[in-house]
């Protein structure tokens, strides 16, 4: 009954003006109240829409369509897309993306789905990374409290390679490669403020074993860190709840450069990784983290909150709006653009074709002050453009696997 009404939707809008009428390509997102009938869901609509020849997808304890979430109950979205056949792929994990099947293909960027229990997923991450010519992934993990399943279907509706899978499989990494003619813009939102705001708040690690960090500056690390967040063990309750409220962004070295987007705005860019504080080792003066450290990383001490998660998720829309607008408007294109009823109908200066909202489950609308918050944030500054989304596990953007992350990426039309 629930993908009968998906596709009544779906052709409705397909008579409309503006929509695809000849897609080709199909995003499918699924709650995992459904992920034991992935496969009848697939073979349902990929029957109904034979036009249809590509599909993509995931399950997450949650999933995102336009201006809604849902959460923890029976939900499916799909989206369809009508880009060129020559313009994307998709590819799996038992049908990866092989130089020698491309056929003249140049992958510029991806989105991707990918499985927490497979075995050294970062490393698979960064290795997709590195086939694309721009190195930029966007995407996220697939999240479930049973079956973690992904949807790959490719052409004549099973990808060379998957045997009897039937587009429907699990582990690996899987998703759509775009080419050079299909325009992006993408942002990811960490929700995070430093503690201590400009270059003061930035240290360097100089020891470190493991994922202790024994060094900020040359100093205890765990005495840097009480003095930035300005409590004393003297006073362990106090103390406690403050490290609770705290994580540690993190900069690898070769990621250098990207610290000047903390210095100078405050904010973390997506060169940045967040990570939990997960121990402190009173006896080296140390501080554990949820990720192993080397020495020459950058540490920021931040804090994530209601307001801090807010704020940085209207910055990012704010800069997506900026990049597609034109530098110059006409000054009755510009009073169109500001006016509050361009929520309900996205003004074609801004060019926006559809999105892709991979948020972590940890964060939703509870989050954000309610129910649905956080995609009504993004439809505020965007529009009521066609949006499409899950809750992952861990959230994808360049070659970075993160966590209580947002990752927003639009398809921007001619």
């Amino acid at each position: 009954m629930a993908a009968g009404l998906v596709l009544a939707q779906l052709r409705a809008q397909m008579s409309l003006p503006g929509y695809a009428s000849a897609p080709t390509l199909a995003l499918l997102y699924i709650t995992d109240h459904y992920a034991d009938d992935a496969a009848a869901i697939l073979d349902f609509l990929g029957g109904e829409l034979p036009e249809v020849t590509d599909w993509a997808g995931t399950v997450g304890v949650g999933i995102a369509a336009t201006n809604v979430e849902y959460f923890d109950e029976p939900a499916m979205a799909v989206m369809l897309c009508d880009i060129p056949a020559d313009q994307y792929r998709v590819f799996s994990g038992v049908a990866p993306l092989a130089a020698a099947e491309m056929g003249g293909f140049e992958p510029m960027a991806a989105l991707v789905h990918a499985d927490a229990a497979t075995h050294d997923v970062g490393g698979l991450i960064a290795e997709m990374a590195a086939r694309t010519d721009t190195g930029y992934l966007f995407g996220g993990l697939a999240s479930s409290r049973g079956r973690a399943v992904q949807f790959a279907v490719g052409g004549n509706g099973n990808i060379k390679g998957h045997g009897g899978a039937s587009g429907v499989f699990s582990g690996g990494l899987s998703g759509v490669a775009f080419g050079p003619g299909v325009a992006l813009v993408s942002r990811v939102t960490q929700g995070c403020q430093p503690v201590r705001a400009g270059e003061a708040g930035v240290r360097e690690i100089t020891s470190a074993e493991g994922h202790v960090v024994l060094e900020l500056d040359h100093w205890p690390a765990l005495d840097v860190m009480l003095r930035d967040l300005s409590v004393s063990l003297d006073q362990p309750q106090s103390a406690l709840q403050a490290v609770r409220a705290t994580l540690v962004g993190l900069l690898e070295p070769r990621d250098g450069g990207a610290t000047d987007a903390v210095h100078r705005t405050g904010n973390f860019g997506a060169d940045v990784v967040v990570r939990h504080i997960i121990g402190l080792d009173p006896s080296r003066r140390g501080v554990a983290v949820a990720q192993q450290v080397e020495a020459g990383t950058q540490l920021v001490f931040c804090r994530r909150d209601m307001p801090a998660a807010r704020a940085d998720l209207v910055r990012i829309c704010a800069e997506i709006r900026e990049e597609l607008e034109p530098e110059s408007l006409p000054l009755e294109l510009a009073h169109a653009l500001a006016a509050p009823e361009v929520t309900s109908a996205p003004h074609p200066a801004r060019r926006i074709a559809g999105a892709v909202y991979v948020s972590c489950a940890g964060r939703g609308g509870p989050h954000f002050g309610g129910d649905s918050a956080e995609l009504q944030i993004v439809r505020r500054a965007l529009g009521d453009v066609p949006l499409i989304g899950f809750f992952a596990g861990g959230e994808i953007a360049r070659h970075h696997l993160y966590g209580y992350t947002g990752v927003l990426t639009v398809f921007v039309g001619d």
